[in-house]
């Protein structure tokens, strides 16, 4: 094989394994919240994101790449590297045995030196230090690679979650880099509160944000509680009366799962007979088994008071933005419980 054709090899397998260890740190290191705020506009964020949330699939993927490169370096670069150099031993007068014994040597040093430190060491602290950039950088193509071998990466993943069980342990499929996913923190929460290390009245918010995660939008609107409506076709003086006498600035315009909303101050520059359908807007519309956490998330974006909460064709309620916050920051009343 010609020189030139083994340094393109070469550059080629310490470039792919660069890739594969910037997928494996970025995936470990990355921050979920970070890269969920760039899911709804970014295919490479949400990209990191579904590897993330299949990290043992996708270390494998990287492990095995690794592997392969490290394997064809020793296969094609080192015995290239190692018949290049003996005839040159041979001619300084050293002999054939021991010419070639410092030729492998020779060889061996530079390719694990060419794959550890420009294949390994470089790209993994640029994933360390840029994790969710790293990551947005590789999911794609991740992704595009992963795809045809994934039949056999969940195969070995099958047999390694097997010997992970019979060693007493529950393997997991999303990733919790440094120890931060919910289970892990709501622990060090009440340990520390049971130790005395963290008060009540910090304790209470902490737990509450985290238990946002787990909760739904059905566990928190009043179905009991009738939204402050108007009908629809109601006018702008019904809605100015109506928030005058609800205290309410936010008002339901219609009935059933179609209702809009509209917002008082949008009567006070227009003529008070002007039909409220006019200037009622879209609610945002979510559902009773809707993530809280997911729900609060698309209500700040879309820089909403006020969601909607239906059930196929039924209204069931509404739920606002202190709604959502009140399980996670408590009201006046708790705090004085917990002070």
């Amino acid at each position: 094989m010609s020189w030139w054709m083994v340094t393109i090899i070469t550059t080629a397998l310490i470039l792919a394994s660069a890739f594969f260890v910037i997928v494996e740190f970025a995936l470990l290191a990355a921050r979920r919240h970070r890269l969920e705020q760039e899911a709804d506009h970014s295919a490479s964020a949400r990209a990191a994101l579904r590897g993330m949330n299949e990290l043992t699939v996708m270390l494998a993927f990287a492990q095995l790449g690794i592997t392969a490169c490290t394997f064809l370096l020793g296969a094609i670069t080192k015995p290239a590297i190692d018949y290049a150099l003996a005839p040159v031993l041979e001619q300084l007068g050293l002999p054939d045995v021991l010419s070639g014994v410092i030729a492998f040597m020779l060889a061996l040093i530079v390719v694990t030196f060419l794959h550890l430190v420009i294949g390994e060491m470089a790209p993994k602290s640029w994933a360390i230090a840029h994790p969710e950039t790293a990551a947005k950088a590789t999911g794609i193509a991740a992704r595009a690679f992963t795809w045809p071998l994934r039949p056999f990466l969940l195969w070995i993943n099958q047999i390694a979650n097997r010997l992970v069980r019979a060693s007493g342990v529950e393997p997991v499929e999303k990733a919790a880099a440094g120890g931060q996913d919910a289970d892990t923190i709501r622990e060090l929460v009440a340990h520390s509160r049971a130790a005395g290390t963290l008060d009540v009245q910090f304790s209470a918010p902490i737990a509450r944000a985290i238990a946002l995660g787990t909760l739904t939008v059905g566990d928190i609107v009043r179905t009991d509680r009738v939204p402050t409506s108007v009908p629809a076709t109601a006018t702008a003086a019904d809605i100015q009366e109506v928030a005058a006498s609800s205290g309410h600035l936010r008002i339901l315009v219609g009935t059933g799962a179609g209702s809009r909303v509209a917002h008082v101050r949008d009567t006070l520059a227009i003529d008070l007979a002007t039909p409220a359908a006019d200037i009622a807007r879209d609610a945002l519309v979510t559902t009773p088994d809707a993530s809280a956490y997911d729900t609060l998330a698309r209500m700040r974006y879309g820089r909403v008071q006020l969601a909607t909460v239906v059930d196929g064709d039924t209204l069931l309620g509404i739920v606002t933005m202190d709604d959502l916050l009140r399980e996670v920051l408590p009201g006046p009343a708790e705090l004085s419980t917990v002070s």
